[in-house]
């Protein structure tokens, strides 16, 4: 299955920049691959449109850098194919202002 091992691909690749805190399935689970007992959360692929990706980032440094990164690094594994990522939050870590 070549498409299944291309999400998860693209999922692992996600994963790997230091300010991607999690893969994301949206609002209802929509952004997800599904395979015969596999679900891969946050990355969507379809065959005529583009692939969407879903994440939480870390605050470590300008959202616009962080997406610019991922972008150029799925497109060298994608080629032409769009490439639509969706911030769904963001976690502050530890140095969030506390309430009060």
């Amino acid at each position: 299955m070549p498409e299944q091992h291309t999400a998860q691909e693209l999922a692992d690749a996600v994963l790997a920049h230091p300010s991607v805190a999690r893969l994301h399935g949206g609002a209802f689970g929509e952004i997800a691959s599904y395979f015969p007992g596999q679900r891969i959360t946050g990355v969507r692929m379809s065959e005529d449109g583009p692939v969407e990706i879903g994440v939480v980032l870390r605050l470590d440094r300008p959202l616009t850098e962080t997406l610019d990164d991922l972008r150029g690094a799925l497109a060298e594994r994608l080629g032409g194919t769009r490439v639509d990522i969706y911030v769904s939050d963001v976690d502050a870590g530890d140095d969030a202002p506390e309430a009060g």
